[in-house]
C-alpha cells in the first residue's frame, strides 16, 4: 500500500510533546508541523452530551486544556447538532492558527427538523433542541457540503484533519467507495492535510485502511486496556500501510475511568458484560499492587504501540483536564505491563 501523504501525519522520534516531555511513547510531528501531543481533547461533551452545558463551562474546559498544553481538538457536526463545533470554533478564534490542530467529521449533514421544534435530542444523547436533524450523506457532494458548513459554524478557513464518521452505521460500501475517495480529493486539492475514518467496528476500520488512501484511523473503543479486538487485523494493517492511529474511547465509556470499576459503570453506553468486568477488576488489582491508577494505565497502554499518534479523551469539567494530563504523564513501571501479560490480562 502506498500513500504519499503518510509523512504529514508521521512520527518524529525527536519531536517535542506539547503536553509534556516525560512519560510514554513517541512524540509525534502531527500534521503540518504541529504536534498532536500524547493527549488530545474530544469535544462531544461540549455539545451538551447527556446533560446541558453552559457556554461558560465549555470555554473553561477548553481553556484548561490549552493551559495544560493540549493542542489537538476533535469535534463533529453530530456532537450537539453543531453546538460542539460552534463552541470550539469560538474558542479557537482567540488562539494563533498555527499553534493547534483541529479535526472534524463528515458523513452527517444537519438539516431543518420542523417536527423536532420544542423537543430535545436525547434520543442521540444530547441535551440540545432538536430543531435540526442528521441526514446521512457520504457522497462527494455531501462531503463537500459538510466541510463547508462545518467551516462556517467554526469560523475557520480550513481543517487539519477530516474523518469519515461511523460509515458502518448507514452504508459502509458507500463510505468506502465514495466517501474516502472524496476525502482524498480534498486532500489532493490542498484543502486538508490528512484524512481518515472514525469507527467503533473493526470491519469498517480494516476496510478503510485497505483502501490505501487514508492517513489516520480514529479507533473508538476497540483498542483499550480492557479489550483489544483491533490488534488482530486493524493495527497490523496500519503498521504495514503507515497509517497513524488516533485512539478514542480508551476508558470504554467509563469502565476504566475509576480505580474501582463496578457493574454500574457505563460501558459502550450500556451494561458491562460480566466476563469483561471480571477481567477489568483483575487489571485494577494489578495496578493497585504497583501503586498505579487504573485510569493512568488506560491512558498510557495504547501509546506503547508505535502506530498510535495520540489518545483523545473528553471532559465535562475543567478539573478533569488537568487530572488526565497528570495521568498520562504518571510514571508506570515496565513490570506492571509484564505482570498483566503474564496473567493473561493483556496480549503478549
Amino acid at each position: 500500500m502506498s500513500n504519499p501523504n503518510v509523512g504529514r501525519a508521521g512520527v518524529d522520534p525527536v519531536g517535542v510533546d506539547p503536553v509534556g516531555v516525560g512519560g510514554v511513547g513517541v512524540d509525534p510531528v502531527g500534521v503540518g508541523g504541529v504536534g498532536f501531543g500524547r493527549l488530545g481533547l474530544g469535544t462531544a461533551n461540549l455539545g451538551s452530551m447527556y446533560v446541558e452545558m453552559t457556554d461558560a463551562t465549555a470555554h473553561e474546559i477548553l481553556q484548561a486544556a490549552w493551559d495544560a498544553g493540549v493542542r489537538y481538538f476533535d469535534t463533529a457536526p453530530h456532537y450537539g447538532l453543531g453546538l460542539s463545533e460552534r463552541r470550539l470554533g469560538a474558542f479557537l478564534a482567540t488562539k494563533p492558527r498555527g499553534e493547534y490542530l483541529v479535526s472534524t467529521k463528515v458523513g452527517r449533514l444537519l438539516r431543518p427538523n420542523p417536527e423536532g421544534v420544542g423537543a430535545f435530542d436525547m434520543e442521540n444523547s444530547f441535551m440540545v433542541p432538536s430543531d435540526l436533524k442528521r441526514v446521512w450523506d457520504a457522497s462527494a457532494n455531501g462531503i463537500r457540503r459538510s466541510v463547508d458548513e462545518s467551516l462556517e459554524r467554526m469560523g475557520l478557513d480550513r481543517f487539519d484533519v477530516l474523518f469519515l464518521h461511523d460509515p458502518e452505521r448507514y452504508d459502509l460500501a458507500q463510505g468506502i467507495n465514495e466517501g474516502i475517495p472524496a476525502l482524498a480529493a480534498l486532500r489532493e486539492e490542498g484543502l486538508v492535510d490528512a484524512i481518515g475514518v472514525g469507527s467503533m467496528t473493526t470491519e469498517a476500520l480494516l476496510a478503510s485502511v485497505n483502501t490505501g488512501l487514508i492517513d489516520l484511523l480514529m479507533i473508538a473503543g476497540r483498542f483499550t486496556l480492557a479489550e483489544q479486538p483491533a490488534l488482530a487485523d486493524v493495527i497490523p494493517a496500519c503498521r504495514a500501510g503507515g497509517v497513524g492511529i488516533v485512539n478514542a474511547s480508551v476508558f470504554n465509556s467509563g469502565l476504566l475511568a475509576t480505580d474501582n470499576p463496578g457493574a454500574n459503570d457505563r460501558y459502550e453506553y450500556g451494561q458491562v458484560p460480566a466476563e469483561l468486568l471480571a477481567r477489568v477488576q483483575q487489571i485494577a488489582a494489578v495496578c493497585n499492587d504497583f501503586g498505579v491508577s487504573l485510569p493512568s494505565a488506560a491512558l498510557q497502554y495504547t501509546l506503547r504501540d508505535e502506530s498510535v499518534r495520540t489518545v483523545v479523551v473528553g471532559g465535562s469539567r475543567p478539573e478533569q483536564i488537568g487530572q488526565n494530563v497528570s495521568r498520562i504523564n504518571a510514571e508506570i513501571p515496565e513490570a506492571l505491563w509484564d505482570r498483566l501479560t503474564e496473567k493473561g490480562l493483556l496480549p503478549a
